[in-house]
């Protein structure tokens, strides 16, 4: 009895409201479709992980392209051109989606199946070896890294949208975003734990590669159980018109688009804070000169997630019609720009003054740590707060033209991110280029004063530069918390006097 009554109760919890309170406008999301649409969030943690962060780079110049003559320039290329690919692969999916009519929705067919050829092609990628010859090892990638951007596109557009058409309730978006947050968070670190962990056990500490395909088949596995929770538990509520908008329609609206385009110049400039990530495992194995640290240089962000994805939504949903989305974004940025000033100036003697060839001190090492957590946090909640914006994008063309088109304009902001991974990895490893970085499979080598002077600043002083120079934009996002509030308010008038219109029509 004890048991069927606690299965009664997650139950109902599952099926309980998100949002309780009055907040102005009505609300939809219950727990079962908050933490479903979050599970699939941690199904893409899980694939960016292992094919778009810093453990890609590692794997690609230390251990595919160890014995090419110019393994960083290699990489570097590869990455630069698929990620260019990548990005322009974006808005044409956004325009399918938007295109999409079918039973299951817009987005969700689309969730129901490319996540399987994600997790394939993903496995894939990582059977390549060092000692395969030098050719075959770069088509290979080439062509893998094309396959990984396509099947992905289909998978991380139509996640994006549904978020959108998911609820029009501000507060529930956000609080969606937040528990998304934090599930990518903890699902998404597993791989890049395991990987940075693999230095501690005996097997992989010697066979790297290994410890990079055993994380893929894990990832693989989890990617399609996780989004099969997504499709089922998520509804499309937000309503789309039965005419099809025109491919040349779906691109026109972008230029009635101010704060889109504003938030698109952010994102430009937020690639120089991208820079850091690309190159964290170079930092850490080369300048700290000890690879261990990165287990906790990964796990010390996820209190950074946690703040985010818990702290936000109760933020907003405390403050009410006083909450105001783009304040939000340039607090976090000014907080960013000091706690990154504070690393560098704490920091630079012990990593920079200390004997080449010595691992950090102690007191140094759990310094780094820390200021790696703090910086986390400002970056996380930009991150959150930054998807409620692209949200209110899409409902501002919807109120200024009619037509709402929650594909193209999502994969806009997709398109940017795609171009800050794409110019961060390919900066970050011609830089080291640049500076004659040596690579080396296993354990630490010694690099030169150039290569480490690139590591210390890439990691400190360039991404307090990138959210300087991102507030300039924020200045002109044009879209205020009432202003958005008066925006929905308007939107709903106008689809209920078109309903009514319709069924008028229809007698």
């Amino acid at each position: 009895m004890k048991e069927k009554s606690g299965i009664k109760s997650i139950r109902a919890f599952l099926d309980s409201k998100i949002v309780k309170k009055d907040v102005g406008e009505e609300t939809y999301l219950t727990w079962r479709e908050n933490i479903s649409y979050g599970l699939g969030r941690g199904a893409q943690g899980m694939s960016t992980s292992m094919t778009s962060s810093k453990y890609i780079n590692y794997f690609l110049t230390n251990i595919l392209f160890r014995k090419l003559q110019d393994p960083m320039g290699v990489a570097s290329r590869i990455r630069f051109f698929c990620g260019i690919f990548d990005a322009i692969n974006d808005p044409m999916m956004g325009v399918i989606v938007d295109r999409t009519r079918s039973k299951e929705g817009q987005m969700r067919p689309y969730i129901r199946w490319a996540p399987i050829f994600v997790s394939i092609v993903m496995v894939l990628f990582f059977i390549g070896s060092g000692d395969a010859p030098a050719w075959l090892n770069i088509a290979w990638t080439t062509f893998l890294f094309v396959a990984l951007d396509v099947t992905y596109t289909a998978f991380d557009i139509p996640m994006g949208a549904l978020a959108f058409s998911i609820t029009p309730n501000g507060v529930e978006r956000t609080k969606l975003f937040g528990t998304g947050s934090i599930l990518r968070s903890v699902v998404g670190a597993l791989p890049m734990v395991f990987v940075a962990g693999a230095s501690w056990l005996p097997y992989f500490k010697d066979h790297t590669p290994q410890a990079y395909l055993t994380s893929a088949v894990f990832c693989a596995v989890g990617i399609f159980f996780l989004t099969r929770l997504t499709y089922r538990n998520t509804r499309e509520r937000v309503p789309h018109h039965e005419d099809i908008p025109s491919v040349r329609e779906c691109f026109a609206l972008l230029l009635k688009n101010r704060p889109l385009f504003m938030l698109f110049i952010a994102n430009i400039f937020f690639l120089l804070v991208k820079i850091t990530e690309q190159v964290s495992f170079y930092f850490v194995a080369d300048l700290m000169f000890t690879t261990k640290y990165n287990i906790f240089i990964d796990i010390v962000k996820f209190p950074g997630f946690l703040v985010a994805g818990i702290g936000v939504p109760k933020i907003i949903e405390h403050m009410g019609k006083k909450a105001d989305s783009k304040r939000f974004y340039q607090i976090c940025c000014i907080t960013a720009i000091v706690l990154h000033i504070l690393f560098a100036l704490c920091c630079w003697h012990g990593l920079m003054g200390k004997t080449p060839g010595t691992a950090v001190s102690l007191p140094v090492g759990i310094l780094i740590v820390l200021f790696t957590g703090l910086t986390s946090i400002p970056l996380e909640c930009k991150n959150l707060i930054q998807k409620e914006m692209e949200a209110e994008t899409v409902d501002y063309v919807e109120w200024k033209t009619g037509k709402r088109v929650d594909g193209i304009m999502l994969s806009i902001m997709s398109f940017t991110g795609k171009i800050e991974n794409t110019f961060s990895a390919s900066i970050g490893l011609f830089v080291l280029g640049l500076t004659h970085y040596q690579a080396h499979e296993n354990g630490s080598l010694v690099q030169n004063d150039a290569t480490n002077w690139a590591l210390f600043l890439l990691t400190t002083v360039v991404p307090a530069i990138g959210y300087l120079l991102m507030l300039i934009p924020m200045h002109f996002y044009n879209i205020t918390g009432e202003g958005h509030r008066r925006m929905i308010r308007e939107i709903q008038e106008r689809n209920a006097q078109d309903t009514g219109a319709l069924h008028e029509t229809d007698v």
